[in-house]
């Protein structure tokens, strides 16, 4: 009988909302999510960390003083979860920490998450484990998504084809066929645009449940334009992140003086809905049924568009399926640490282009 083991995972993805952390009861087969912790980022965090992502004066220094302010809210998530479980640093086998991303350019053959894993490890006395991304950019692959990995492990099935669809910052999609075959990429835009708009004109981090896009109508020639990126066009596997789908990146596609803020909110929803749709249709070969998860699975508007769009398939969260929406992700790099401890492979070339299987990840002991 397989061995249950502790692990803890940690995402702080696109988005920039805060720290998700996930304590996972790992064997070979299976993850059991035992309990969950979320930390909002302070609204100095947010600035400094949006500020990392382009070119700055100093950027080296505010990188390391910022990583080592990222190590101590890791830390702190990390210990109000085992105060709330009554657990101890010694029970947790690693903690897998995926960092926050602030640079990802696989075509310079680069991707840097910062976070200081040995600080973390330092403070909570439990063996770190980081770095997923670069021995798969190193390999020749995109470093991203790595997720479908633990996809096909926890949520893959020998009866139906699934498409799993995370809605992050930016969306990715795994497409896991019943034969065991496996296809992963980032469609492009999740939440990250809509979230940006929303907090420039209403002041707030994020528009629940779609409530202020439902005010507005979709601009279809604003659509088509904001389809045209090239992005879209490209073949998997693919990845990409903020360095192209950001602030300046919608400002040019912003022709059209009669669009009302809503109405741009509202097009930036059909967008995501759109191109998932269209990502699905064009590069996953049959799905069954389809599985939502990440912080876009929350907002009502967009799911309703994405129901439309896949009118012959069932739609679902991937609570269906035993790990909540919310923590999939979290889930996914305790599930990718005790991969990297026990010296497995834990990429996945036909998500990635990585030039073959490899073990991901630096390890930082106790």
């Amino acid at each position: 009988m397989a061995q249950e083991q502790l692990f803890i995972g940690i995402m702080s993805g696109t988005s920039l909302d805060g720290i998700d952390v996930a304590l996972a009861e790992l064997n070979n087969v299976s993850c059991k999510v035992l309990a969950t912790q979320f930390l909002p980022y302070p609204a100095e965090i947010k600035t400094e960390l949006l500020g990392l992502h382009f070119p700055s004066e100093n950027e080296l220094e505010i990188a390391a003083i910022v990583a080592n302010k990222l190590a101590r809210l890791y830390a702190k998530a990390v210990q109000a979860l085992l105060t709330k479980n009554k657990l101890k640093s010694n029970q947790i086998k690693a903690i897998g920490c995926h960092g926050q991303t602030i640079r990802h350019r696989p075509e310079l053959e680069f991707t840097l998450q910062i976070g200081n894993s040995a600080l973390l490890a330092e403070l909570t006395n439990i063996s770190v484990v980081s770095d997923f991304r670069s021995r798969d950019i190193a390999a020749g692959g995109q470093g991203a998504p790595l997720v479908p990995a633990f996809h096909k492990a926890v949520f893959g099935s020998t009866d139906k084809n699934r498409a799993i669809v995370n809605i992050g910052g930016i969306a990715n999609i795994t497409h896991l066929a019943k034969t065991g075959e496996v296809i992963g990429f980032d469609s492009g835009p999740g939440n990250i645009l809509l979230d940006s708009w929303t907090r420039l004109h209403l002041g707030k981090d994020y528009d629940e449940n779609g409530a202020w896009a439902t005010t507005g109508v979709i601009h279809k020639s604003l659509l088509t334009d904001l389809l045209s990126e090239s992005y879209f066009a490209m073949l998997p596997p693919k990845s990409t992140g903020r360095d192209l789908f950001n602030d300046k990146w919608l400002k040019q596609h912003l022709l059209y003086p009669e669009c009302r803020p809503q109405d741009i909110a509202r097009t930036l929803v059909e967008l995501t809905a759109h191109s998932l749709y269209q990502a699905i249709a064009n590069y996953c070969p049959v799905v069954d049924e389809v599985y939502l998860c990440g912080g876009g699975a929350h907002n009502s508007l967009l799911m309703n568009a994405l129901k439309q769009l896949l009118v012959d398939i069932p739609i679902a969260n991937t609570d269906n399926l035993g790990v909540g929406v919310d923590w999939v992700e979290a889930a996914a790099f305790a599930w990718l640490a005790k991969q990297t401890l026990e010296n497995n492979f834990n990429n996945l070339p036909e998500a990635t282009g990585a030039k073959g299987l490899r073990v991901l990840g630096a390890i930082y002991p106790a």
